[in-house]
């Protein structure tokens, strides 16, 4: 791909009610493209489907595009197809005066009864009836009987597409609509899109766009038809099976820089033994002729451990302010002062963001949380012995971290036990379970009076059973 300001690649996604990560891939692609060559990224949204055209899906797509980093100084547009009906109209008059349309009243059924082949394609049968406009007849596309079609694509080099096994197909339906396939072609010439970047299940589109941009006097873009995403069963991603919805993964914590990064890498890699690689980078590095052709997995734990790495960098100021609309819609009033403080400690141990309302609820909440399991294991043994010991030995004690956690060793030491086992009913006692943030930490910022009442409704609590 030549390096020039004369590049444009469109991104236009149909409204759908929810935002596919396979199509922020494409929308990264096509904006590490655009960049990274100085050239233009227009975004243009799909909507003459009416029954999927809804002002909140629109929405939906330009907040999803502006958490990722695209907001609308980084792209020309959103255009919208269904502005652009005039000339849609115009093409299929055009095409028509061409002899390169006609009208057909075939039923799919009476298709297959002609040719009886089910699965056998569109048979031409009304290429010469010289049917007018009407109830019922959708308007087709004339292929050429001979010849070929060659696509040429960034990623697959040149396919060929013989043109006698490419059916004559659907460009305006019966109520006057035109299809996906001539509206993007007229769109991409009124726009003038030079690059087309798009999922390999549009490969086969791409010479039928092809024929449609050439009878209307344009010429081709440039494809690129990137690989199909797929989960662990190495199945095409699905939103009836899987997790596909970017703004399910952004509701559960994920940050904007970790999500950008690994779908980056859905079938790209940068130089180096690194995928941790700042945007500005990847930037720099990406190119679309780069692109692997082979099927990308997408791995949610690899995708998590991406985020815990991301969110480990953040500046805890940032780090915090990430986490207060998740904390303010726990099911307790925390105070900002005490959270400030948790803070660092939970940065350290979540991989998605919702998860410091577990980590630090115990902070906030009247009584710990009771979680059964922790109970179990935590409150076995000693249990109840440590606990009396602790409590006594933190009356007095100074109330800092490594006085606490002093004060807890020589429990230990008396019972015979190491110091993780000697915190574990502590643990659980004050914070409800056997995984948290670092116990004397904790407690410190806890406080005397509220370590100690729990101890004690521990120690009762194990008395009565």
């Amino acid at each position: 791909m030549s390096s020039t300001s004369s590049i444009r690649v469109r991104f236009a996604p149909s409204p759908t009610g929810m935002f596919h990560v396979g199509g922020a891939r494409s929308a990264l692609f096509n904006w590490a493209m655009a960049k990274q060559s100085g050239g233009t990224l227009v975004l243009r949204i799909e909507d003459t489907d009416a029954s999927r055209n809804s002002p909140e899906w629109t929405e939906g797509i330009i907040r999803a595009l502006a958490w990722l980093g695209m907001d609308g100084g980084e792209y020309e547009g959103p255009y919208f197809q269904s502005a652009n009906a005039d000339k849609h109209a115009q093409a299929v008059r055009t095409l028509l005066d061409q002899g390169r349309a006609y009208y057909c009243d075939c039923t799919r059924e009476a298709v297959i009864a002609r040719t009886g082949d089910q699965h056998k394609g569109y048979d031409g049968f009304c290429r010469d009836r010289g049917l007018e406009p009407g109830p019922g007849r959708a308007l087709r596309f004339r292929t050429p009987d001979e010849g070929q079609t060659v696509v040429v694509d960034l990623l697959r080099g040149k396919p060929v597409f013989e043109n006698a096994l490419l059916e004559d197909f659907v460009i305006a339906r019966a109520d006057g609509s035109v299809t996906f396939l001539l509206a993007n072609a007229v769109d991409d010439m009124s726009q003038g899109i030079t690059h087309v970047v798009r999922g390999e299940e549009h490969l086969s589109n791409a010479p039928k766009q092809q024929l449609l941009w050439e009878a209307l006097g344009g010429e081709p873009p440039v494809w690129a038809h990137v690989p199909v995403i797929v989960n662990e069963k190495r199945q095409k991603l699905s939103k009836r099976r899987d997790k596909v919805a970017l703004e399910d993964y952004r509701a559960e914590g994920y940050v904007a820089e970790a999500m950008r990064n690994y779908l980056m890498l859905l079938g790209w890699a940068p130089s180096g033994d690194r995928e941790i690689v700042p945007w500005s980078e990847i930037v720099e590095e990406f190119r679309i002729e780069d692109v692997n052709t082979s099927p990308a997995f997408f791995d949610v734990k690899k995708l998590r451990a991406f985020n815990g790495e991301y969110i480990r960098a953040l500046p805890v100021e940032r780090f915090t302010a990430e986490c207060l609309p998740f904390l303010g819609e726990a099911p307790f009033d925390y105070e900002p002062a005490v959270f400030d403080r948790l803070a660092p400690l939970a940065q350290t141990r979540v991989a998605v963001l919702s998860e410091i309302v577990q980590m630090v609820d115990f902070a906030f909440l009247d009584e710990p949380p009771f979680d059964e399991q922790s109970w179990n294991k935590g409150m076995k043994g000693p249990a109840a012995e440590i606990l009396a010991a602790a409590e006594e030995a933190y009356r007095d004690a100074p109330w800092e971290t490594e006085e606490l956690k002093t004060r807890l060793e020589q429990v230990g030491a008396a019972h015979g036990l190491k110091l993780g086992k000697t915190q574990a009913p502590v643990r659980v006692a004050v914070t409800g379970r056997t995984v948290g943030l670092p116990l004397f930490e904790s407690l410190e910022i806890l406080g005397r009076e509220r370590t100690l009442a729990r101890i004690a409704a521990a120690r009762a609590k194990l008395a009565a059973t």
